[in-house]
């Protein structure tokens, strides 16, 4: 079994995700910003006596990220996984609309902390020769659509990290996995689907729609958890990127079918064939519309 530490554990793919570890045996170091405000978890493992144990972790603070990373190191003698979940993202809205500070604090929490977490793990792992690193991204980091410039800008970041990370620590016996879900049924789902007060950009309307039909399917954030279980235990499967949700697949297939100039025209197609198309990803986005 192994000493896991994963960040951003409060709710949704966090939470499930050190769960469903725990239950599995591992030994689960679940941190978040402000655990007093989120004891949810803490008391789930007191409860069923989970090998899971809560800590701050702040992982846009260098600081809170060493201070974390030592305690483990401290209790456990090593970590053998690291998972980046921790996340944010702003309100849907055109990149000309969206405050400057919005990129920055979605950079600095998606791609910044998940930096300073790798950076404060790999040298007891580099040591000993043994590790893994699990990011977790999104389709979106793949899959650069409207209105989420600020999200989407932070996770291709993930992606084009992770893969140098992985050609830099292959060498060392560490492996890196990037897991890309599509819309898992979490708080930051709601956080991202707030309607503005005003835009200029009425097909906005469109990508709302799209957030709003897709969490009508009420996919669930414990299926990450188990793909995420299946990474760490079946080592010998092993492969770079893991694709997560009925729509994940269908959707990054869709962006890779086109070619750039054919993904910017898609934006501008007529209503009922954009409706139409999201039918076929299994989506009523009409009701929203």
């Amino acid at each position: 079994m192994s000493i896991v530490l994963i960040t951003g554990c409060s709710t949704g793919i966090g939470f499930s995700t050190a769960e469903t570890l725990a239950r599995s045996g591992h030994t689960i170091y679940a941190t978040m910003r402000n655990p007093q405000s989120a004891p949810q978890l803490a008391e789930l493992a007191k409860r069923d006596s989970l090998p899971l144990i809560v800590l701050r972790m702040d992982v846009d603070s260098d600081e809170s990220v060493l201070e974390a990373t030592n305690q483990v190191l401290m209790q456990a003698g090593h970590i053998d996984v690291l998972i980046n979940n921790a996340g944010i993202a702003p309100p849907l809205k055109p990149i000309e609309e969206t405050p400057a500070e919005d990129f920055r604090r979605t950079m600095e929490t998606n791609y910044f902390g998940t930096v300073r977490c790798i950076q404060a793990v790999l040298p007891t792992m580099r040591e000993r020769r043994s590790g893994l690193i699990i990011n977790v991204s999104s389709v979106a980091g793949k899959l650069h659509t409207n209105f989420m410039g600020a999200y989407c800008a932070s996770k291709a970041a993930v992606e084009s990290l992770s893969e140098s990370l992985a050609c830099e620590v292959q060498p060392f016996g560490i492996r890196v996995a990037v897991v890309q879900p599509g819309v898992i049924e979490t708080p930051i789902v709601d956080k991202l689907n707030v309607a503005p007060a005003h835009t200029n950009y009425t097909n906005l309307i469109r990508q709302r729609a799209f957030f709003s039909a897709s969490k009508d399917n009420h996919v669930q954030p414990f299926i990450v958890g188990d793909v995420i279980r299946d990474i760490i235990d079946n080592a010998n499967n092993a492969r770079m990127r893991y694709p997560v949700g009925p729509d994940s697949l269908p959707l990054l297939g869709y962006r890779a079918s086109l070619t750039d100039e054919d993904w910017v025209a898609s934006a501008g197609v007529d209503e009922d064939t954009w409706a139409a198309g999201m039918g076929q990803l299994g989506l009523n986005v009409r009701k929203y519309l």
